[in-house]
């Protein structure tokens, strides 16, 4: 033995190098010592571990496409806005142009870390009120789900197949799990479901896309349980920035660390979902609302795609109808000589009343479209203009936010969103509309037609129109794409 020799196995054997031999993550079994899976943790391990061979209807693959498209859509759209330049800046910041699991930070050619992108992305996605969204489980799932998917692909070499079925699985985690606890529980909490729900969809995204072992979904289970988050207090953001930390960076940073983690050899209490003493059995999870059942009922059968809603307009999903409606009585108005509106509504009017963030305030959003005589997507989110517009503030002081107790769905109903809008011109003419519903809610979904069509009227201005085409086109066919991640190429910029 060489003295250099003699010199490493010294140093070896006072670390303990002996004890300790390298085990590969992912083969790496729960101890001798860990209790076997309860019944939810089970089903959800079973489900996510074989949803890359799982034969899921073509209906809910169909559905998977349109919310990819629509998500990429939204991603081009908000490139520019503050909350993605801001979290942009913050991922470079952190990895700078990464060499080591460099992957591209979506709807743009810059590049970080993966989790930096993936948080970046997710952000950008979801910079402006664009993006779908599940009116039942209070959560927007594209961002953080469609984001880590395509990110994983393009780090991994994933095929577009594989991406499609991780979004499935995403999708029906981050809907899921704010409904078996219970909306109500949630808010009685002071925890945001925007960005409870959207951890556990983006870790079984990734667990499914990285083929993590059913025996170790618990694990990653666990990681979320312990990094979900979020409180409502995002209803007081101003700049849109808080928020989309809270609904899509947040969720899919965490998110994908708990997968990462776990696929690196991290383990934890495997059964968070069935301990007696664990976290989904907490009492502030049992009180109104709560459905435990709801977690794996028919899991594999049934879809939250179905309860996940396309945004028509570029606002607040609950401020779509009275939008919709003034819309609707622009024709028969003249804009010059409005005396008043009222909009009556149901569920929280009163933060679409009052709201400081523009694509959320009613009073503001009315004023815009009756002074431009339309909504555009610039105007929807602009501070400045809320504030700074004289024409803007002295309409806005004319129009009125009410609640409407009839429009009210029954407890245990299917949430809904409805508005009546009432314009009074000067001289006493009266204009109503009411709106029970705007296409693109569950109860009235998109078709793919109308998918693709906002799609195309979001990237064209600044994908180009043969680009734009070239994205909706890859979508459509993703399932063919060798390497998922040619959807990020196609959407930077």
């Amino acid at each position: 033995m060489t003295e250099a020799n003699r010199r490493d196995l010294v140093a070896a054997m006072a670390f303990g190098a002996f004890a300790l031999p390298v085990v590969p993550a992912l083969a790496r079994q729960p101890g001798p010592g860990a209790a076997p899976a309860g019944k939810n943790t089970a089903a959800l391990s079973r489900y996510i571990a074989t949803s890359q061979s799982f034969s899921f209807p073509e209906e809910h693959r169909e559905l998977a496409r349109r919310h990819i498209l629509d998500t990429l859509a939204s991603a081009v759209a908000c490139r520019d806005l503050e909350p993605s330049v801001l979290a942009r800046d913050y991922a470079l910041a952190q990895t700078g142009d990464a060499r080591k699991n460099a992957v591209t930070i979506l709807a743009s050619k810059d590049k970080a870390a993966l989790v930096d992108a993936v948080f970046a992305g997710a952000m950008t996605a979801h910079g402006a009120e664009i993006n779908d969204f599940n009116p039942a489980s209070f959560v927007q799932p594209g961002p953080s789900v469609v984001t880590t998917a395509l990110a994983l692909a393009e780090a991994r070499g994933k095929s577009g197949e594989q991406v499609l079925r991780s979004v499935i699985v995403g999708y029906e985690l981050a809907g899921r799990v704010p409904r078996a606890i219970g909306n109500k529980n949630l808010q009685k909490a002071n925890i945001a479901n925007h960005g409870f729900g959207p951890v556990f969809g983006t870790a079984a995204t990734a667990a499914s896309i990285l083929g993590i072992a059913e025996a170790r979904i618990g694990d990653v289970l666990t990681y979320c349980a312990q990094q979900a988050s979020g409180s409502w207090q995002w209803m007081s953001d101003v700049e849109h920035i808080e928020k989309s930390f809270v609904f899509a960076g947040m969720g899919a940073r965490n998110g994908l660390q708990a997968a990462l983690m776990v696929e690196a050899g991290f383990t934890g209490v495997r059964n968070s979902f069935d301990l007696s003493n664990g976290w989904f059995r907490s009492p502030i999870f049992r009180g109104e609302g709560s459905n435990p059942d709801y977690l794996i009922e028919r899991l594999g059968e049934r879809t939250e795609l179905h309860e996940t809603a396309y945004k028509r307009y570029p606002v607040g999903g609950p401020t779509q109808p009275a939008v919709d409606g003034l819309l609707k009585l622009l024709p028969k108005i003249d804009r010059s000589k409005v005396a008043s509106v009222t909009i009556s509504m149901p569920g929280r009017w009163e933060a679409f009343r009052n709201a400081e963030m523009p694509a959320l305030n009613l009073r503001y959003l009315s004023s815009i479209i009756l002074i431009d005589g339309r909504l555009d997507f610039v105007s929807a989110q602009s501070l400045q203009r809320m504030h700074g517009d004289a024409a803007v503030r002295a309409l806005m002081a004319r129009v009125e936010v009410v609640h409407d107790p009839a429009q009210e769905h029954a407890e245990g109903q299917a949430r809904t969103e409805s508005a009546r809008v009432v314009v009074v011109q000067e001289d006493g003419r009266r204009h109503e509309i009411f709106v029970p519903w705007v296409a693109g809610f569950p109860s009235h979904p998109m078709s793919k037609a109308d998918v693709e069509a906002k799609a195309l009227e979001l990237m064209t201005p600044l994908l180009g129109g043969g680009r734009a085409k070239d994205v909706v086109a890859a979508v459509w066919d993703i399932s063919s794409l060798r390497n998922g991640g040619e959807l990020v190429r196609l959407v930077a910029r």
